[in-house]
């Protein structure tokens, strides 16, 4: 299978969990604290994209702790609808441990390694709420990020390719796509808060801009516009994500 198959499935997959599953909304009480521990879990994502050894630290702490408390509350009997998934308190360890690790690595002053170890939280508790039949909007969030990361990494790449430009043409209308899918699944509280409005016309615009690079078969234009996806999206996450 080639780098190009796999990231075209790939986000294929990303897509169809989000759109063609009969996925069921947060509204659950496991979930609804799964996502209060989400909000500190951002800013130590956040906190250790930075510099500072003592705000990360006090960051991965804070959401160590939110975690912790969940998995004091949840992890051996937990309600409806994870009551029946025999791997849940697995992965609830499984989270504690990505915690202990990042902290670990901040006290060390490898606050990059931190952040990078910090995205498997990410991953484990999507695992969690799609095994379980569960959508919250942190997962269409979270696939966006998949296909910008995606883009960010191999973009460059490909485009220094035959026909790069055209395969990027594609990767651009499926990030698109993620895009429009943050503002259609937004709930009403998040589509009529000022600041998330603002925040999501950025990451749009970012996107727009993207998409004119790529229209105008214009390769330097193409990079600088990959280059710039990330600071409106890490705005938005860090705050609503």
């Amino acid at each position: 299978m080639t780098l190009r198959t796999h990231v075209c499935i790939k986000t294929i997959s990303l897509i169809a969990a989000l759109c063609a599953s009969t996925f069921a909304f947060a509204g659950d009480p496991v979930t609804d604290a799964m996502v209060t521990a989400n909000a500190p879990y951002r800013m130590a994502l956040y906190k250790t994209n930075g510099i500072s050894q003592t705000e990360a630290l006090q960051a991965v702490t804070q959401a160590r702790q939110a975690w912790n408390q969940f998995s004091l509350q949840y992890a051996a009997k937990p309600a409806a609808p994870y009551d029946r998934d025999a791997a849940f308190a697995k992965s609830v360890a499984a989270v504690s441990a990505v915690y202990e690790k990042a902290l670990a690595e901040v006290n060390a002053n490898d606050i990059k390694l931190a952040h990078d170890t910090l995205e498997a939280v990410r991953d484990i508790t999507a695992e969690m709420r799609q095994r379980n039949q569960v959508v919250v909007f942190s997962d269409h969030m979270n696939a966006y990020h998949s296909q910008m990361e995606t883009m960010m990494s191999q973009g460059h790449t490909a485009l220094s390719q035959p026909k790069g430009l055209l395969h990027m043409t594609a990767q651009t209308g499926a990030l698109s796509y993620l895009a429009k899918q943050l503002g259609l699944q937004a709930s009403e509280n998040l589509s009529k808060n000022p600041e998330f409005t603002s925040l999501m016309n950025a990451v749009n615009q970012s996107v727009s801009q993207l998409e004119a690079a790529v229209l105008n078969q214009d390769v330097a234009a193409t990079k600088e516009a990959i280059s710039k996806l990330k600071g409106p999206y890490s705005k938005l996450f860090a705050k609503f994500g």
